[in-house]
C-alpha cells in the first residue's frame, strides 16, 4: 500500500527508511546519552548505591512500554500522523523537565514522563512499516531502519561524554530536547497520513479489547513477541550495567564510550547483513540461527568468567559476538511478530512494542542489579534468556496439533 495522497511531497524509499530510523533512533539516544552521565548523576543527588542510578533507565523503558498500549488503539482510530505528533510533543517537555529538577524523584517522574511521550514513535514507526508494507519487503525496510538506528548507540555515549567535557550533566537532556524537536519538525513538514479513513477502527473499549484479543491469541505473533521481550531483557542487561562493567571490573574509565561504540558498532553490522540476507534465508531462519549462536558465545563467556579468563579484549570480542546477533534478532521477531496482523497494526504494535519493552526494562534492571563486580551476572543471563527464546521460537514454528 502506499501512503495517502496529500499536498505533501511523498517521501522516497530512502527518506522513509530514514524517517522510521529516526523514530526509533529516539528511544536509544534517550538511554544511550546518559550512560557517562550515571556517575555524576549518583554524586549530585547522593545516591546510596550506585546502582541505583540506572533507575533513570529503567523507569524510562516502563513508561514507554506501558504507554504503547494507547498509542495503538489511538493511532488505529485517529490516524499515525496526530498520534505521533502528541507524543514527541511530551517527549519534548518532559526532557525539559529532566533538565532542571534539582530532585531525583522529580527526575524519575520525567524519565517516566518522557517514556511516556517515547512510546509514540516506537508504535508509529512500526505501524507506518506496515501500513506501507509487508513480508520480506517490510523486514528490509525494518532492517534498514535498524541499521540507522543501531548507529546511535555507537554515537550517543560518545555525544554524552562530550556534552560532559563542556556543560553540566544536565545538558544530556538537552540533546534529547534538540532531537525530538527535529524529528517533531520533520513530521509537521513531511509526514502524510497511512492508514486510511476505511481502515480505521473504532475506539470503543469493544473494539479495542478485540484488537487485542486478535493479538494476544495470534499464536506466532504470541511466540515471537515473547522471544523478543527475552532477547531484549539480555539487550538490556547489557546496557544498564555497561558503565560499571568497563570502569569497575576493566578500569576503562573514559575510554568507555569509544569500546562501547566499538560493540555496538557490531549490531549496525549485522542489521545491513539482515536487510541482505532476509530474502534468500528468511526471517525464522536467521532468527533461530542468531538465537542458537547468541546461546553459544555466552557459554563460552561464562565458562572463561567463571576461570577468571575475561580479559578486556576477551570481553570485547565475545560481547561484540552477542550485539552482531541482536542485531539480527531485533528486527526479524519484531517482524514476524507483526506479520499476520497488518489488519490491527496499530493495536499489535502497541502490544509487541509494551511486552519487548516492560521485558527489556524489568529483567534489563534486574540483571543490572546483580552486578558484583564481574561480568559473570550478564553472561549468565545471556545463556539463560538466550536459551528460553530459543526454546519459544523453536515451539512457536511448530504446527499445532488439531483433533482427530
Amino acid at each position: 500500500m502506499s501512503p495517502l495522497q496529500t499536498s505533501r511531497t511523498p517521501m522516497g524509499f530512502t527518506e522513509f527508511v530514514g524517517f522510521i530510523a529516526a523514530c526509533m533512533a529516539l528511544n536509544a539516544l534517550a538511554i544511550d546519552v546518559m550512560l557517562p552521565a550515571l556517575p555524576m548523576l549518583n554524586a549530585d543527588f547522593g545516591l546510596a548505591n550506585p546502582n541505583h542510578a540506572q533507575m533513570v533507565i529503567a523507569i524510562y523503558l516502563l513508561g514507554m512500554g506501558a504507554s504503547q498500549l494507547f498509542y495503538g488503539p489511538l493511532s488505529d482510530r485517529y490516524g499515525r500522523r496526530p498520534v505521533l505528533i502528541g507524543g514527541l510533543m511530551v517527549f519534548v517537555l518532559a526532557g525539559l523537565l529532566s533538565a532542571v529538577t534539582d530532585s531525583f524523584g522529580t527526575l524519575l517522574a520525567a524519565r517516566l514522563l518522557q517514556g511516556v511521550g517515547a512510546g509514540a514513535p516506537r508504535v508509529v514507526a512500526v505501524s507506518l512499516a506496515r501500513d506501507t508494507y509487508s513480508g520480506p519487503q517490510m523486514g528490509r525496510v525494518m532492517s534498514l531502519a535498524m541499521m540507522v538506528f543501531m548507529a546511535v548507540p555507537i554515537l550517543a555515549p560518545s555525544l554524552g561524554q562530550l556534552i560532559l567535557l563542556v556543560l553540566p550533566w544536565r545538558w544530556t537532556f538537552g540533546a534529547l530536547v534538540l532531537a525530538s524537536s527535529a524529528v517533531l519538525a520533520w513530521t509537521l513538514l513531511r509526514l502524510q497520513e497511512s492508514l486510511p479513513l476505511e481502515r480505521r477502527r473504532a475506539i470503543s473499549a469493544d473494539a479495542i479489547l478485540e484488537g487485542y484479543r486478535i493479538t494476544v491469541t495470534t499464536r506466532s505473533a504470541v511466540g515471537y513477541m515473547a522471544a523478543l521481550g527475552l532477547v531484549m531483557g539480555a539487550h538490556m542487561g547489557f546496557i544498564t550495567s555497561a558503565q560499571q562493567i568497563f570502569v569497575d571490573v576493566f578500569d576503562a574509565g573514559r575510554s568507555f564510550t569509544l569500546l562501547f561504540a566499538l560493540i555496538a558498532l557490531a549490531m549496525s553490522v549485522a542489521a545491513f547483513t539482515n536487510s541482505r540476507l532476509v530474502h534468500r534465508v528468511g526471517m525464522r531462519r536467521l532468527s533461530l540461527v542468531g538465537l542458537s549462536v547468541l546461546v553459544g558465545l555466552n557459554v563460552i563467556h561464562l565458562g572463561l568468567a567463571l576461570a577468571g579468563l575475561v580479559s578486556l579484549p576477551v570481553f570485547l570480542l565475545l560481547q561484540a559476538g552477542s550485539m552482531f546477533v541482536f542485531g539480527f534478532l531485533a528486527s526479524n521477531l519484531n517482524t514476524l511478530a507483526m506479520e499476520p496482523l497488518g489488519h490491527v497494526a496499530g493495536t499489535a504494535s502497541s502490544i509487541i512494542g509494551f511486552v519487548s519493552t516492560a521485558c527489556g526494562a524489568l529483567i534489563g534492571f534486574g540483571v543490572g542489579q546483580l552486578f558484583d563486580g564481574s561480568v559473570m551476572p550478564l553472561a549468565a543471563a545471556y545463556v539463560v534468556l538466550g536459551l528460553l527464546a530459543l526454546t519459544v521460537v523453536n515451539f512457536t514454528g511448530r504446527p499445532v496439533a488439531t483433533p482427530a
